[in-house]
């Protein structure tokens, strides 16, 4: 393989990185990156476990003189969010990313760089293949499906494991170790809809190139929301103009936020079509100056063609962009005795229709389960209004904060030791695999950290190399000082 990433040290760690880059990983499709994992498990003569969901275990003994220590679990998920640029030609199914490093940040060209949680996948190959590092027995567990719902940590045979401390390699700011996080799940609200032939004029509008981001760490930044954008112009031409809905789609994941969203409208007469255009026109132009602070890049393109469509009819199209209208979407309730903290938020991640139904995709999120129940019950009443059916997917819990933790303490102290600086420890508004494993596992001690990671869920998402290279130092110091106190 002819490696693009040099300078850095340990240079495995980056080849690392590059292997599993170039084999395609999106969420329910990692049997390939399962496999790899297996392989190297067998060429190294090490224990391992693969299941039926291609979740992996791999164990390594201590190093020499400690191989009878407690195990450590070391823990990341093998899957990524694949979001690329409406103009880049990409198959998220075979193809493997196409890196490049500019000013020392390794990005891939129009798609997501997976790094959210490639690297949590390369430090582990890593300390398994160097011999040379001090450290307790080791149980890396490699997870499937979490970005679609945590499924993979959900279904893995945790009995497997055990070890009771556990670094999670899924945070993304360097210098902020994660100690307690929020529970979510997806919720699919269906509508079966009715169609009829029209011909007539057919209005285009295309909303792109807003910001975007991960559904949890960027709900409080103010990024907009493409979805809720075209609910806002879809509303207001349904009220005023005599049109009929074609179609809806915005938003890959549940857990993005959609940076783009098309819809069609069709109409019969053409003064109506005339009146629309100018009506969304001038939306558009509202909206661009409302959200140009904070969304440079956004644009909103309109244009009018003759044509024949399946439309919705009036009550499904009406029912439909109702809901989008008033659903609840972005920050929902903040914790002001913790400095503003988000409790709990819901994102409109996709809107699609088909040829005979129409689904709108929630993501939820809370840290405090009276809020998360109150939230599931305001889309649950939302849905019924406009004649929705939910279904439920994926949810798993919140992680807890506890006062005591001794991977906590050797952390910071590696952390100070190693750069002469402090470690801050916080809480995240994303969920993390951290609370279904300390569910299971009682008396867990976890902690989650990495390195930093810019932009996830978006194709500029970057790594800036040197601190990955500073994390692989930091995780090496903290394995040697738990051979110490374990």
């Amino acid at each position: 393989m002819d490696y693009k990433i040099t300078g850095y040290e340990p240079e495995k760690l980056f080849h690392f990185f590059e292997e599993i880059s170039a084999i395609p990983r999106g969420s329910e499709n990692e049997k390939e990156i399962s496999d790899y994992l297996v392989k190297f498990a067998q060429e190294r003569g090490l224990w391992y476990h693969q299941d039926s969901f291609y979740n992996v275990i791999i164990k390594k003994e201590g190093s020499k003189g400690k191989e009878n220590l407690p195990a450590v679990m070391l823990q990341g998920h093998i899957d990524m969010v694949c979001e690329k640029n409406s103009d880049v030609d990409h198959d998220f199914l075979k193809d493997g990313l196409d890196l490049m490093i500019k000013d020392g940040n390794l990005m891939a060209k129009g798609t997501t760089l997976g790094a959210d949680n490639g690297v949590a996948v390369a430090l582990m190959l890593m300390v398994m293949d160097d011999d040379n590092i001090v450290h307790p027995p080791l149980e890396c567990v490699f997870t499937t499906q979490e970005e679609i719902g945590l499924n993979g940590a959900a279904f893995l045979d945790k009995s497997l494991i055990h070890a009771r401390t556990m670094i999670n390699m899924d945070s993304e700011e360097e210098g902020i170790a994660t100690v307690s996080c929020a529970g979510g799940l997806r919720i699919n609200c269906s509508k079966n809809v009715e169609t009829e032939s029209l011909e007539g004029i057919l209005l285009q509008i295309s909303i792109d190139h807003l910001t975007g981001g991960h559904s949890g760490s960027d709900i409080g930044k103010g990024r907009e929301n493409a979805n809720l954008l075209m609910a806002r112009i879809l509303y207001r031409l349904l009220k005023d103009t005599d049109g009929n809905i074609v179609s809806i789609n915005g938003g890959n994941k549940d857990n993005a936020i959609p940076r783009k969203c098309d819809a069609v409208l069709i109409y019969t007469d053409y003064q109506e079509a005339a009146k629309a255009e100018k009506l969304a026109l001038d939306m558009a132009e509202i909206i661009t100056k409302e959200v140009i602070a904070s969304e440079p890049d956004f644009s909103c393109k309109i244009s009018l063609k003759k044509g024949k469509a399946a439309a919705l009819s009036k009550k499904d199209g009406t029912d439909a962009v109702n809901a989008m209208y008033l659903a609840p979407n972005g920050v929902q309730k903040r914790n002001m005795t913790m400095d503003g903290f988000i409790e709990t938020s819901s994102n409109m991640g996709i809107v699609a229709t088909s040829k005979n139904s129409v689904t709108i995709v929630f993501s939820p999120r809370s840290s405090v389960a009276s809020l998360m129940d109150n939230m599931k019950q305001k889309i649950i009443l939302l849905a019924d209004i406009f004649g929705f059916q939910c279904d439920f997917m994926g949810e798993y819990p919140g992680w807890s904060y506890v006062d005591k933790s001794p991977i906590r303490e050797i952390f910071k102290e590696s952390y100070k030791e190693l750069f002469h600086e402090e470690l801050k420890i916080e809480a995240i508004h994303a969920g993390l695999e951290c609370g279904l494993f300390s569910d299971a596992l009682p008396g867990l001690d976890a902690i989650a950290v990495g390195p930093a990671i810019y932009e996830c869920h978006t194709p500029k998402e970057c790594l800036p190399l040197d601190s990955f290279e500073r994390f692989y130092k930091l995780l090496k110091e903290v394995l040697k000082r738990l051979t110490e106190c374990l």
